[in-house]
């Protein structure tokens, strides 16, 4: 078993992870208003809308955690972790439109609120929003590093969308997926925060996201198989009800009979398939070992974050670095 699994054994708490930088962390909810303020009245609707449903801040915390390795907390690190989550923020909005989701965090998504029309034209407006406030750090490096993070976002949702045959996507495509989709911006948030203050641990901390976020996406979807609506913020099941292949699937499917295999097909040649059907895949892919494979996979990237952090000094950020590898892990699955 791995370390980080042994670790999860005991609890911990988003607010422990973000107590060391809980100062800094309350005044980024106002510096995005700042950022996304407009007079355009159909964008302060949308934007209000969005601003009123932000998540956990994992991203901002993170960049604000490594922003103060060396404990200088400079304050352009908060504009920084700002624009990182109006960048998540603009992939979800995408993502939604994209999937014709109607629900995101318990409230309707923008474009079951307003249209996707809306909700296309309100994430490249967030997107172009946060690169405008990465233009006054005048920093070129971040700049690069954001925009390079902006086409792999791109590229990994046509990945998506462009497999033809959805059943013989493979683990090593599932993995450059979510190293786009996922692994990309918490890399961005972890490298880019220590560019304010603590550029010498650029490296281990650019590593230490990427690894994160891999960990992160599994346990996201593994949560849709195990997980309950409350936790995942949307229905669960939803990503075979809308015939997306993730790790679970991947690894039962060569173990399955071939009565099973014909269930997983008749549910993706299925334009809505019906709740007892999604059910009777979920049975299927736990059946096959591939709800413990992902666990396995997933253990694994969170110990390579964990041997990311070795060269760290040892202090409270650190501690809530090593603390959100064990978060991440811990969510039900």
């Amino acid at each position: 078993m791995s370390g980080v699994a042994l670790s999860a054994s005991r609890a911990v708490s988003l607010a422990s992870i973000q107590a060391p930088v809980r100062e800094r962390l309350d005044r980024v909810h106002p510096e995005l208003h700042r950022i996304v303020v407009h007079g355009l009245p159909a964008i302060e609707a949308v934007s209000g809308h969005l601003l009123k449903r932000l998540g956990k801040m994992f991203r901002p915390t993170l960049s604000l955690l490594a922003s103060d390795l060396d404990g200088k907390g400079d304050d352009r690190a908060i504009t920084c972790a700002a624009a990182i989550e109006l960048m998540h923020l603009a992939t979800l909005v995408h993502d939604d439109s994209v999937d014709h989701s109607v629900k995101r965090r318990g409230m309707p998504t923008v474009n079951a609120l307003f249209s996707h029309e809306v909700s296309v034209i309100m994430g490249d407006f967030l997107y172009s929003r946060a690169l405008q406030a990465m233009v006054s750090l005048e920093s070129l490096e971040i700049m690069r590093l954001l925009t390079e993070v902006s086409n792999e976002l791109a590229v990994g949702e046509m990945r998506q969308l462009g497999a033809i045959d959805k059943l013989s996507f493979d683990e090593a495509g599932y993995v450059a997926l979510i190293r786009s989709k996922t692994g990309s911006l918490l890399r961005a948030s972890c490298e880019t925060g220590t560019f304010f203050g603590a550029e010498r641990f650029r490296a281990p901390m650019a590593r230490y996201g990427e690894r994160l976020g891999l960990a992160f996406q599994i346990a996201d979807d593994l949560i849709d198989y195990v997980g309950d609506e409350a936790l995942a913020g949307k229905p669960t099941g939803a990503d075979l009800k809308e015939h997306k292949v993730t790790l679970p699937l991947i690894a039962a499917l060569p173990h399955m009979s071939a009565g099973a295999r014909k269930r997983v097909e008749a549910l993706f040649a299925e334009p809505e398939p019906s709740d007892e059907l999604v059910a009777e895949v979920v049975g299927i892919v736990g059946e096959a070992g591939g709800l413990e494979y992902a666990r396995r996979r997933g253990a694994q990237f969170a110990d390579e974050a964990q041997e990311a952090l070795a060269g760290l000094p040892d202090s409270p950020v650190r501690a809530a670095l090593a603390d959100a590898i064990v978060y991440v892990m811990d969510r039900r699955t």
